[in-house]
């Protein structure tokens, strides 16, 4: 791949103000079970080529799965074409950025090449058989990727970008019923590097425990008076809050209205860096370099090096996540943002892992003050307008407070707020961190792209809660 790249880089920046090529080369299998039953086992390989050209202003990306010169001299003839085209209609700019020359992966120590799909098929089984046999688990369905993959990146620049990604993701999703009602649960664990972490996250426990926590939930959980309270939020639901409320809205092509028509606006506008949106506690921070995250990097799509983004610091608007056009526009640097789906999508501005900073209390401390309220442990259901400011959180293992004592569970507790409401209320944060996986979807045509979500747990004070 990087041979065919290289070709069509000199090809190209001979004819374009800056041209960019991107080749990649993925590795997947998968397994899909649905109650006990296989019903697809795939291996593939997906590879292609994605090259962009800005001309007098003008910019154009073109995409080909061929690596037959003919074809692909083709394809940089088109884009040249394309980008002239566009320069009649617009003056794309991109920040000036250092160029660099490096080759990153991630380390496995069981690799994803050393396992044979048969014992990832195994692991399935048992998780099915122990839901079966231990649980009321009516409807089980897994899902087990793993993933290789090849990535070169060249510019006319001088930036040559080569890395080797290995990534593992298990999606489960459950429902648990008997003739008091219904619950469900979906979650996603995943992780860059090898199989070496899948006894560590130990899928089988935690999916026949969420099993239990339904059933549990079904049979005892209570309906409390709506009203304020006090409110204490684990990982999960501050992972969701994070990417939600304060991830999207900091993306700097929604904040220009790029994405209006298809995923949405942002309520933070250019001119409200500074301005306070919570408690003087809150970080929440975007950073792809946590070590074997899930959308992990060093350096994004357009050869830019990862770092920490600070989005709300100190409780104050910070920084928004940008590539090198949202950057120009708004006269800064790029930090690292950009990044593709895939090698036929546009590197655009995208998350990685977004999450609130650990704080200086242990988890049980936020309890003891608390005389009545919720502990919304995880979720089950969010909802958030299209500019990231009205937003809801549905819990689905939670359990009353009283007098600083975890009581037992309460049933589908309800907030529904503003973001300014939710940070601002956030009165400690607790030393904990926890990540969950997910996959962040944006743009048209489609992307959905490999991010971590989480946080440590936070306790609210006084907000409303219903049911």
């Amino acid at each position: 791949m990087k041979g065919i790249a290289e070709k069509a880089l000199r090809y190209g920046e001979k004819k374009a103000d800056y041209f960019e090529v991107r080749a990649e080369k993925t590795a997947i299998t998968l397994n899909f079970m649905k109650n006990g039953v296989l019903s697809a086992s795939t291996e593939r390989v997906d590879s292609g080529i994605a090259m962009r050209a800005l001309l007098r202003g003008g910019m154009a990306g073109i995409y080909t799965n061929s690596t037959e010169w003919d074809e692909v001299k083709e394809a940089v003839d088109k884009v040249i074409e394309m980008a002239e085209k566009a320069s009649e209609i617009s003056d794309v700019k991109l920040s000036e950025e250092r160029t660099y020359r490096d080759y990153w992966t991630v380390e496995q120590k069981r690799k994803i090449e050393d396992v044979d799909n048969s014992e990832k098929i195994s692991w399935l089984s048992e998780i099915e058989n122990r839901l079966k046999e231990e649980t009321r688990a009516v409807a089980r369905i897994q899902v087990l990727r793993d993933s290789l993959k090849e990535k070169h990146i060249l510019t006319s620049e001088g930036t040559e970008i080569s890395s080797f990604l290995p990534s593992i993701e298990y999606m489960y999703f459950i429902i648990v019923a008997n003739e008091k009602g219904s619950e469900q649960a979906y979650n996603q664990l995943a992780w860059t590097g090898g199989y070496d972490r899948w006894d560590e996250w130990d899928p089988e426990g935690r999916v026949v425990d969420m099993a239990k926590i339904l059933e549990r939930s079904i049979n005892e959980g209570k309906t409390l008076k709506s009203g304020k309270m006090d409110l204490i939020v684990g990982p999960e639901v501050t992972g969701i809050a994070s990417h939600e409320s304060c991830g999207h809205p900091s993306e700097a092509d929604r904040i220009m209205g790029r994405e209006g028509y298809l995923a949405g606006e942002s309520f933070i506008k250019p001119e409200m860096i500074g301005e306070r949106i919570g408690s003087e506690i809150v970080n929440v921070v975007d950073d792809p370099t946590v070590p074997n995250s899930f959308g992990y990097y060093k350096y994004d799509d357009e050869g830019v090096p990862a770092r920490r983004r600070y989005l709300y610091k100190n409780g104050v608007i910070n920084e928004f996540l940008h590539n090198r056009e949202t950057a120009a526009v708004l006269g800064t640097k790029s930090n690292g943002a950009a990044r593709a789906s895939g090698w036929d999508r546009e590197p655009i501005v995208r998350m990685s892992t977004t999450f609130v900073e650990p704080g200086d209390y242990e988890v049980e401390e936020l309890f003891e003050d608390v005389k009545y309220g919720v502990y919304m442990k995880s979720f089950t259901e969010w909802n958030i307008d299209d500019v990231r400011y009205n937003q809801k959180y549905t819990g689905r293992e939670a359990y009353l407070i009283e007098n600083g004592e975890i009581k037992g569970p309460v049933r589908r507790p309800i907030i529904e707020l503003t973001t300014k409401t939710f940070w601002s209320s956030v009165d400690a944060i607790a030393k904990d961190l926890e990540f969950v996986g997910a996959t962040c979807g944006k743009s048209d045509p489609e992307q959905g792209v490999d991010v971590w979500t989480g946080g440590p747990h936070m306790r609210l004070r006084d907000v409303y809660m219903r049911w």
